[in-house]
């Protein structure tokens, strides 16, 4: 799961404080993500996943598919 994190924020060309400011927490938090000290909360991986435009399942591992899931219509998609 980490790396999938890692290597989607390395083709993106952002630096992990960066991400942090992103997803408003500390860059140190972000990093224990990264390394897998520090459960990432459902929250983050919906908004690490609307970042990115995967799935979910992509950042957990269950899948090697990057393709996001498709949305319902009338549901808005926030990033």
């Amino acid at each position: 799961m980490y790396q999938h994190i890692r290597d989607l924020r390395e083709d993106a060309d952002l630096s992990q404080r960066q991400l942090a400011q992103l997803l408003h927490i500390s860059q140190a938090t972000y990093s224990r993500y990264e390394r897998g000290v520090l459960d990432i909360p459902s929250e983050v991986l919906i908004q690490l996943a609307q970042f990115y435009r995967t799935s979910v399942d992509y950042l957990l591992d269950r899948t090697d598919d990057r393709t996001p899931p498709k949305q319902k219509k009338g549901t808005p998609r926030t990033c």
